[in-house]
């Protein structure tokens, strides 16, 4: 049965690299949860040139801050 829920669950895979201390790309990774560890950076994709090249800061995702959900009091 689990199966079959697995086939109507939508999972996102994203894109990491394994940036060192020079910025420069080292591994890549591609999975549901972020890996563990400080030097994986998320990216919006992987390309195999960028591998022992300098990571390009157009590709490392963004994400905007979560917006508070509380609103502010109206006061008369």
């Amino acid at each position: 049965m689990d199966f079959l829920w697995s086939l109507f669950s939508f999972r996102q895979h994203r894109h990491y690299a394994r940036v060192d201390q020079a910025g420069i790309c080292r591994a890549f990774k591609h999975c549901i949860k972020p890996p563990a560890g400080h030097d994986w950076v998320e990216i919006n994709e992987s390309r195999l040139c960028w591998l022992n090249q300098p990571l390009p800061a157009t590709a490392r995702v963004v994400r905007a801050p979560a917006r508070s959900r509380r609103r502010p009091l109206l006061t008369a």
